[in-house]
């Protein structure tokens, strides 16, 4: 009867036990399923806490890969910066050392000059936007990427420290549950052995009623420890599953969560700062293409006409070519007078310098002197320069005696206004501190308008001088005696007829009017004895030369067209517009000008002189 009280105790015992196990598990199951349905309502997107609940180890290498990334990036763009500003630099010394030297300043009057000076000048200012686009890739898209990615390994370790700490609790528990149920199932066999031994003692008829009573003691003993061990179980089994649900369902993913945004937001980063380093290029692309537009621009100034004016102004002597050398019949000469030479002014025997000649024997000697007449001049009125070169020295130094007149007018009149204010309220200052600065303002202005006016005088006598050797006529070969002379920039006749220069003037021999450019009639180029054109043997020296008259009008020998405008200043020569058509009726003759003629509406032809530099000749055939 006892054995079968114990029994019922033990059953009844273990189905309560069952019953509170079931109970807590349909309790679990409802919080799981209220937290699911949680989630799921509170966010419908996918994210790491929910699906990837089981991937910690993958998801802490990928978040590790994602910053090394972001400083791959950092990298990338320090290495850029470095590019950048080596280029800026090496552009910075290629601009210097292309600088025009202080020597060559005299040729930046050429447009091609001009425009690789320009070029320069675009070429720094290229150099200068890479420095800007290094600058601003160092201070702000490196700063950020650096930055971000410190902030996210900071993140992203404590994300891993508190994961690794909720998983350290879970795994304390499990183990907490294993030794439970391990006490459990030891209790639970002990109990049973217990109740087979009492079984087997109560039915032994030899056993004493203490012995059985032992067994039964050890039975109830063994039993409740079971009972104990069970409730243990139990109790940590639900404390268990608790902490799982709460790992997995709550905390956990939280963390993963976390992660899910450090990522988001290093990827994120990664975007902005890409796009803030293509928006630093794109801030300096206006500048760059307007630089481009600038040596485009440059380059189309270039004018190969007008750089070759340039170099006619430059150069350009003034003096007239050598002329004819005229023939000398012995036959018909005085034999008591040795023959003088004629050839003095043949470039390829002498050079021709201001009316002189220089020998072969003195031209190591005299060759600065040549370089010095052509770039520079020891004497203050330029008269050892060539004729254009004279008046462009003097045109220079006028125009820099205007500024400095101009500068010194405003200087004394300043002083004048600050003199009367003084003088009307004597508390600003004293008149007579500024009297003595008046005095040599006045000085000082009255010096430089003397030295004005002195190279005004200097110039306008060069300009006469090239009005009356320059001209057209006086271009053509000049006669005297009947023999042809050279005119040197002074307006003297060559050497060899200096022993008349006292009885003639110094445009005698010249063409009379009847063939001078304007009539439109022409002389013979070259005199030979017997032509009948007037040599120099059928005339005794000193008769007046005379030629006959061309009554026919020349027929043209070709068209011309006026590359640039021209103003007729000389005598003989006409006026032309650019683009003017016009009939050449003489070529020129090597003294620079070509013989031209023009129908008007008065008077039916205007024929003179231009400039053959000009026009653009077709020739007839």
């Amino acid at each position: 009867m006892l054995v079968a009280v114990c029994v019922c105790d033990c059953v009844r015992s273990s189905w309560q036990t069952d019953q509170a196990k079931a109970a807590q598990q349909q309790k679990l199951a409802e919080s799981e399923s209220a937290a699911a349905a949680a989630a799921s309502s509170s966010n419908n997107k996918m994210s790491w806490g929910t699906e990837l609940w089981d991937q910690y180890d993958n998801l802490s290498i990928h978040t590790n890969k994602g910053i090394e990334v972001l400083d791959k990036y950092a990298n990338f763009l320090r290495d850029r910066v470095a590019i950048e500003t080596e280029y800026a630099g090496k552009l910075r010394r290629l601009v210097k050392n292309y600088q025009p030297k202080k020597k060559e300043e005299e040729d930046n009057e050429f447009t091609s000059r001009q425009a690789f000076r320009n070029l320069l000048k675009e070429v720094g200012d290229l150099a200068g936007q890479r420095e800007v686009v290094s600058e601003t890739l160092q201070t702000q898209i490196i700063h950020g990427v650096t930055v971000l990615s410190k902030t996210l390994r900071e993140d992203r370790k404590k994300c891993l420290t508190d994961g690794t700490m909720l998983q350290q609790t879970l795994n304390a528990q499990l183990s907490a549950l294993e030794r439970a149920k391990r006490n459990y199932d030891k209790a639970y066999r002990d109990s049973e052995k217990a109740v087979e031994n009492y079984k087997k003692a109560d039915m032994d008829l030899n056993l004493s009623r203490a012995e059985v009573e032992r067994y039964k003691n050890i039975m109830t003993s063994k039993i409740q420890q079971s009972d104990d061990a069970k409730n243990e179980y139990a109790n940590q089994l639900q404390k268990t599953n608790n902490l799982q649900q709460q790992h997995y369902g709550i905390l956990l993913p939280a963390v993963f969560n976390r992660l899910q945004e450090l990522d988001e937001k290093r990827t994120r980063g990664i975007r902005e700062f890409i796009i803030g380093a293509a928006d630093v290029e794109s801030s300096v692309a206006p500048i760059i293409a307007r630089c481009m537009e600038g040596i485009v621009k440059a380059g189309e100034s270039i004018n190969e006409k007008e750089d070759s004016l340039k170099v006619i102004e430059r150069y350009q002597s003034g003096f007239t070519p050598p002329t004819d050398i005229p023939f000398e019949d012995l036959s018909k000469m005085d034999p008591s007078v040795a023959p003088q030479s004629n050839y003095s002014s043949v470039p390829y025997n002498h050079l021709t310098i201001k009316g002189g000649t220089l020998t072969a024997a003195k031209l190591k000697k005299a060759r600065g002197g040549i370089l010095n007449s052509i770039f520079g001049s020891n004497k203050e009125d330029f008269s050892d320069l060539p004729p254009n070169q004279q008046r462009k020295k003097l045109q220079a130094k006028i125009a820099e005696l205007q500024h400095k007149v101009d500068q010194e007018t405003n200087t004394r009149d300043g002083l004048m206004k600050m003199k009367i204010v003084y003088e009307a309220n004597s508390s600003l200052g004293n008149p007579m501190t500024v009297e003595g600065q008046l005095n040599e303002s006045e000085h000082e202005l009255d010096k430089l308008k003397m030295s004005l006016k002195k190279y005004q005088g200097f110039l306008d006598k060069a300009n006469q001088l090239q009005v009356a050797n320059n001209s057209p006529q006086s271009n053509r070969n000049q006669l005297q005696n009947g023999h042809r002379t050279s005119r040197h920039s002074n307006g003297s006749a060559s050497a060899d007829d200096h022993h008349d220069a006292d009885d003639q003037p110094d445009d005698a021999g010249s063409l009379s009017s009847s063939a001078s450019p304007e009539s439109g009639l022409g002389t013979s180029h070259t005199s030979l004895p017997g032509s009948g054109q007037g040599s120099a043997n059928e005339n005794p020296i000193g008769e007046e030369t005379s030629y006959e008259a061309e009554v026919e009008m020349l027929q043209p020998l070709g068209t011309c067209r006026a590359l640039y405008p021209f103003e007729a200043t000389s005598e003989g020569s006409i006026p032309m517009s650019e683009g003017e058509e016009l009939q050449v009726i003489e070529n020129d003759q090597g003294d620079g000008w070509t013989r031209v003629r023009r129908a008007n509406n008065t008077n039916g032809w205007d024929e003179g002189f231009v400039p053959t530099s000009y026009i653009e000749c077709t020739l007839f055939a």
